[in-house]
């Protein structure tokens, strides 16, 4: 293990020393929560409900994003490595691929996790009553987030030669299904078509763990279209054992030419 120890190090140190990436996985979802959140207060209420607030509904789904765009900007450095020849000279170590997947995920879950406590500072300013279970259980839920996106974001990583394609279908495939996750808006309401991508989006049942973690002493935040606890824990446990399965697989076949 001490070559998972030294590959999750590496990642968490060169993303805190990138202060541009840094600051662009915090602030974006920042100005999001409070721009959107702001504007639509006065005319959205989520679950027909006139005690929860825009800013306190999309507030974990701001918190999804803040683990989205630090999946993008950590699992990014797959494209880097490669080119740069760093990643060639890790697999000619006595380690294996799927440990080697295993690091660069817990890294960037590392890295997710601490910009989501860092964010979790402005809870009060959403009026959301954080409790100390509720904040211990938000960590856990964002962690298994994070890992669950990281680990999608490697398998995409590993198959591109250019950052600039890695941008393009990163941002095709992940804001949408943080769109589709009930972070932006309500299940109830919806047409027919968006309600069954959302019932089938793995992420709508990450968002729904985070609202159900961070609202847990406060059970009138949660509307009544979140799934319940259990089936986001078992869906949200099988999507990230799922997406380090893929990562894994697609690392295996892949070339480490640049």
């Amino acid at each position: 293990m001490t070559g998972v120890q030294a590959l999750w190090q590496r990642e968490v140190l060169r993303f805190g020393r990138q202060r541009s990436r840094v600051t662009g996985a915090l602030l974006q979802p920042i100005v999001f929560w409070l721009l959107l959140g702001g504007g639509l207060s006065g005319s959205f209420r989520p679950g027909g409900s006139d005690d929860v607030s825009y800013l306190q509904y999309f507030y974990p789904g701001a918190l999804a994003l803040v683990l989205l765009f630090t999946a993008i900007f950590a699992t990014i450095s797959v494209v880097e490595d490669r080119r740069s020849g760093f990643l060639q000279g890790v697999l000619v170590a006595p380690i294996t691929r799927a440990r080697i997947v295993f690091a660069q995920a817990l890294g960037a879950t590392t890295v997710a996790v601490l910009q989501a406590m860092l964010f979790l500072v402005l809870a009060p300013l959403a009026g959301v009553p954080v409790t100390p279970a509720g904040l211990l259980g938000t960590v856990a839920a964002a962690a298994l987030v994070a890992f669950a996106l990281s680990n999608l974001g490697l398998a995409i990583a590993w198959r591109m030669e250019s950052t600039q394609g890695f941008h393009a279908i990163m941002n095709l495939l992940l804001l949408p299904i943080w769109f589709l996750s009930g972070a932006f808006f309500p299940e109830a309401g919806v047409g027919r078509l968006l309600k069954a991508a959302m019932v089938v989006n793995p992420l709508t049942y990450g968002v729904g763990l985070l609202r159900r973690a961070l609202y847990s002493g406060s059970g009138g935040a949660v509307p009544a279209d979140v799934p319940p606890l259990g089936v986001c824990v078992v869906v949200t446990v099988a999507f990230a054992a799922g997406m380090f399965w893929l990562a894994t697989a697609v690392a295996r076949r892949s070339s480490t030419l640049p």
